[in-house]
């Protein structure tokens, strides 16, 4: 099967999603994770602290994002020395499309005082190949990432912990960092852990929070996701994330559930 060598493409100022962006809902339009990772990818360009350290990104999904030409601006909102906050924006098919906000802090050693490692209880070498039926097009999202199942199955209902790994660029040319790849993936975590039938109901998300505490490292990365849901058509997944040293922060995202 020939694959795009990247998510995106450069294109002038802009740039072009491949079919590797293609979501679950509509072939038209973009899964969220790959946006949310351009986004990160601008967000450590803006930034103004050298060696820096993100934190927390804070995603807003304001529309669906259209297979095509994107383009992504930054701005640094309260600069510092050792603090800052940045905003990076995505626009596409004419209008403002996600949006993010992210603190970064400065770096120090503090080795001697952090909480012991808490490594996910399968790693990588023990999980289960897996892979999507929900896609509706043979080249998507899906194959951008090589997928493990650690806990749960991707293909039913319930919890689920997932390994992957990256298997492309995510802007071509660039070799895809280990915080892009974690943005790539996890917005995907309401995917492994549905509490619905993807036939029969829309669970997307509005938003995507991910705080960090140590940053991604290595090939694989994982997340441990639950989703929850409320009387009132609102959901809420929440996934712990890991790389193959341990736990490094936590995601939540804010569902909008409807029939189909």
């Amino acid at each position: 099967m020939d694959l795009p060598s990247a998510c995106y493409l450069p294109d002038g100022d802009g740039f072009l999603a491949t079919a590797l962006t293609i979501g679950p809902w509509d072939p038209g339009l973009q899964h969220a994770g790959p946006p949310a990772a351009l986004l990160a990818r601008e967000v450590e360009r803006a930034g103004g602290i050298d060696g820096g350290q993100t934190v927390r990104l804070a995603y807003d999904v304001l529309g669906p994002v259209p297979v095509g030409p994107v383009r992504v601006a930054a701005r640094v909102l309260r600069p510092g020395r050792r603090i800052e906050l940045v905003e990076a924006t995505l626009e596409a098919g004419g209008r403002l499309a996600m949006r993010v906000t992210a603190w970064r802090m400065r770096t120090r050693d503090s080795a001697a005082a952090a909480t012991p490692l808490q490594p996910l209880a399968v790693g990588p070498d023990q999980a289960r190949p897996a892979g999507f039926d929900v896609f509706s097009q043979e080249v998507a999202y899906h194959r951008a990432l090589e997928w493990r199942e650690a806990s749960g199955r991707l293909t039913t209902t319930g919890p689920a912990a997932a390994w992957t790994r990256p298997l492309c660029e995510l802007v071509e040319g660039e070799p895809m960092t280990p915080l892009q790849h974690l943005l790539v993936m996890t917005d995907a975590a309401s995917g492994i852990s549905t509490e619905l039938d993807w036939s029969q109901a829309t669970f997307a998300n509005v938003d995507l929070v991910v705080a960090l505490f140590r940053q991604p490292a290595g090939e694989w990365l994982a997340m441990d996701a639950v989703t929850t849901l409320g009387p009132g058509g609102v959901g809420q997944c929440a996934a712990d994330l890991y790389d193959t040293e341990g736990r490094i922060g936590r995601s939540a995202a804010s569902l909008f559930v409807e029939p189909r």
